[in-house]
């Protein structure tokens, strides 16, 4: 007991001795990204097999079968529209991103096949490979923003310094 009094009275700082409470500081804005990787994009570059930095069509090709056998667990060989939001929420990060399910599904029964997907992905590799050099390093990946943007997305120009901007009169 006389233990637990003395580290009490040691961690108490002396009388008059004001005690300085800091709080986390204030997260900055961050400079918007002039450079973004679309998600499929992204899941290309995850296709590098070998991690030489580079994805192959072959390892592209392998990946897309993997990831689609991932989904198709019934092996019916196609997938509906709500099994493709799954396969995009996993592989691509978000239900809604590109590419969309009627860009897929090329004869428009609402169903995809592994070919469908296949088909729709070596369209993507040949945008991807600007040099066309049969491989996608992370370069080619990029995408560069020509409009500024913030986190709700693109913004208007600033104006001239010394001119306020006009308010939206819709």
């Amino acid at each position: 007991m006389i233990l637990l009094a003395l580290l009490l009275q040691a961690a108490t700082p002396p009388a008059g001795t004001d005690i300085l409470v800091t709080a986390p500081p204030k997260p900055f804005a961050q400079t918007p990204a002039t450079m973004v990787v679309e998600p499929v994009a992204m899941m290309i570059a995850a296709c590098d097999a070998d991690g030489d930095g580079e994805t192959m069509r072959s390892e592209m090709i392998e990946c897309v079968r993997r990831s689609y056998d991932a989904i198709d667990t019934a092996k019916k060989g196609s997938i509906g529209y709500f099994q493709f939001a799954d396969w995009a929420q996993k592989w691509l990060g978000d239900r809604n991103a590109l590419p969309s399910p009627f860009d897929v599904d090329r004869d428009g029964d609402n169903r995809i096949t592994l070919d469908e997907l296949q088909a729709h992905f070596a369209k993507l590799f040949s945008r991807f490979d600007r040099n066309r050099d049969g491989a996608i390093d992370r370069a080619e990946t990029l995408t560069i923003r020509t409009a500024p943007a913030d986190a709700n997305g693109p913004t208007p120009p600033r104006p001239p310094f010394g001119e306020k901007r006009k308010k939206d009169r819709r």
